[in-house]
């Protein structure tokens, strides 16, 4: 029998205006890491053409969902492509990555990007990018409810994207009244957050409504645990649950490293042109 999964607490994202053309709101702030695990970070942001330029990155994955907007992505690695609404690029930062994210001309784009943490085995390995495209993925489907799966697995079905950690990230479509099961390993630790609509999450049927994020109840490791999602208004939500990879955490600005010298050698790998090799 399942362990029934609950909701320890609700945190509502509060955006900001960074300038003319770029707002933001922290739905997981950097900081947190034992809280989070394996998640690092997860910026909710509206933005238009120029709002950020290249950077690098390494030492972890980061993971861009589209909710409105083109997005044109450019990097030293992999060249040039475009997501529209509902695709998700999946990027293994790696030993080294220096890219940018615009939005197409004319487009503004609303977009969630998330940091997953890398543990210290995996933390230089080769970047590589995934491209899943929303029209491409997996999808479950029960009365009232579809379930898109980017990554991990829902009831059986299974996505086809690569993990370093296992990481289950699930689209719920639900019309008002529908309800659905999602299993998940009880090591995992895990979110959700609501793109549309009001819903109730868990065994305690705790509410939830736009821009809110409902953190998981966490369980043993030798558990399976489920989770149910219930439709009050038509509801689209976003999951995210992972295995913590439980290790130090030391981060300066993009880096994400386990210790300060690796921090210092990133930053002159960096300089010394290491990260276009």
């Amino acid at each position: 029998m399942a362990v029934q999964r609950s909701i320890r607490y609700v945190r509502t994202v509060q955006m900001q205006m960074n300038s003319p053309i770029h707002q933001s709101g922290p739905v997981l702030e950097p900081g947190n890491w034992q809280e989070y695990d394996p998640f690092l970070f997860l910026m909710e942001d509206i933005f238009q053409k120029g709002t950020f330029d290249f950077h690098p990155h390494r030492g972890i994955e980061t993971v861009t969902y589209v909710i409105d907007g083109q997005l044109e992505h450019y990097d030293n690695k992999a060249g040039h492509g475009t997501l529209g609404a509902g695709d998700v690029q999946w990027m293994t930062a790696g030993r080294g990555v220096i890219h940018k994210e615009d939005p197409a001309p004319g487009s503004t784009v609303h977009s969630l990007q998330l940091w997953v943490n890398l543990p210290s085995a995996k933390k230089m390995t080769e970047p590589r990018y995934q491209n899943l495209r929303a029209e491409d993925m997996p999808v479950r489907q029960e009365e009232g409810a579809l379930i898109r799966v980017f990554s991990g697995s829902s009831k059986g079905v299974t996505a086809p994207a690569l993990n370093h950690v296992p990481v289950t990230m699930v689209e719920m479509i639900l019309e008002p009244g529908a309800s659905i099961v999602q299993d998940l390993p009880g090591r995992y630790n895990g979110f959700l957050y609501i793109l549309e609509g009001r819903g109730t999450f868990g065994a305690e049927a705790t509410e939830g409504t736009a821009r809110q994020a409902l953190f998981l109840s966490r369980h043993d490791d030798s558990e399976e645990s489920e989770l149910t999602v219930t439709a009050i208004e038509k509801l689209r939500v976003l999951l995210y649950a992972g295995e913590p990879v439980i290790e130090p955490v030391v981060a300066y600005g993009p880096f994400v490293m386990n210790t300060r010298e690796e921090i210092v050698q990133a930053i002159r790998d960096y300089q010394e042109g290491k990260f276009a090799e």
